[in-house]
């Protein structure tokens, strides 16, 4: 990203050094520098994991011959359900007379894990189809599978309702390495589905 300075004052921003002059492309360093154009240096440390935080907003600032991009502080997406309400305080209700619920961050975690459980599921459907129907037993490792991907979604829904805080929920997303560098052993407190 590039800015365009003048009288000390960023006036203009694009990805496209063409947008500031057919000829910049071309141009080195000094030679933008000297046209009041210069490379954006992001000062990324208030920005957080986009997944559980909403990023505060971008200021351009000029100093010292240099742009950068700053952020004011992230703060944690709500972890919990909000039955939203109207400008005066009263249920908001959809057009069925049912409570209308913005879903908190659990509520979206937690609905990717079943949705993973049920895609682990899926492939071994036809054997539980094949039992009801034809009686033929489910092999012993696709019924076990079938059962400890439940319950490990089980296990994961519950350590994503226990969290207290953004940073806890987030934590027990976040990948560590307890092996080596020549033999990394990548795992997190969530854990993983079992595999068949």
């Amino acid at each position: 990203m590039y800015a365009k300075i003048e009288d000390n004052i960023v006036v203009k921003v694009n990805s496209s050094l063409a947008s500031f002059s057919k000829a910049a492309p071309s141009w080195d360093a000094a030679q933008r520098a000297a046209n009041g154009i210069y490379e954006v240096v992001y000062d990324t440390s208030n920005k957080k994991d986009e997944r559980f935080y909403n990023n505060g907003a971008e200021t351009l600032t000029f100093a010292d011959n240099v742009v950068t991009a700053t952020y004011t502080p992230a703060t944690g997406k709500k972890l919990d359900d909000t039955n939203e309400v109207d400008e005066d305080g009263a249920a908001l209700l959809d057009e069925d007379g049912v409570q209308v619920v913005t879903l908190g961050l659990k509520s979206v975690e937690k609905k990717q894990i079943k949705n993973q459980a049920a895609g682990l599921l899926k492939d071994t459907d036809w054997y539980v189809v094949r039992n009801a129907e034809a009686g033929t037993v489910i092999p012993a490792d696709v019924a076990t599978f079938r059962a400890d991907v439940r319950t490990k979604s089980g296990t994961m829904e519950t350590a994503i309702d226990g969290a207290a805080s953004i940073e806890a929920l987030e934590a027990l997303f976040a990948y560590t390495n307890s092996g080596t560098d020549a033999e990394p052993n990548y795992t997190r407190p969530l854990g993983e589905f079992p595999k068949l």
